[in-house]
């Protein structure tokens, strides 16, 4: 199974980048806007439209509040298992750290997965600069 790991450092407080990655139907104009266009709420799934085209189904597995952490997932006939989590940790008063990691299979798409993670990554930037 393949992992992917990013540590995102972020100069926002982590209770403003906590409430945007929470917000699980807003993507697009909270915490990765560009990289996603559009989501849409079916009750506890997203459904994800891409800068690329792709879209996605993504389950809310668990919030939590108190470790900040959201964990979610995608079944689609590419991705045998796909389970990620978003965990915010306060870096001091105006900066946190962004921990998102994901495990997936089949391995092959993983490099694929990681370019998109950076891409991701880049937009978080520009909705917390």
């Amino acid at each position: 199974m393949a992992s992917i790991h990013n540590d995102v450092s972020l100069p926002a407080p982590a209770r403003d980048v906590w409430d945007a990655v929470r917000d699980f139907g807003a993507l697009p104009q909270r915490l990765v806007p560009g990289f996603v266009t559009a989501c849409q709420l079916d009750g506890d799934t997203r459904i994800v439209t891409f800068a690329n085209g792709s879209v996605a189904r993504e389950v809310l597995v668990d919030r939590d509040d108190i470790r900040q952490r959201l964990v979610y997932a995608i079944s689609s006939e590419r991705l045998k298992h796909y389970s990620a989590s978003v965990q915010v940790i306060a870096d001091g008063e105006a900066s946190c750290r962004l921990i998102w990691t994901i495990d997936m299979l089949p391995n092959e798409l993983a490099a694929y997965v990681q370019e998109q993670t950076k891409l991701a990554v880049a937009a978080m930037h520009k909705a917390f600069p």
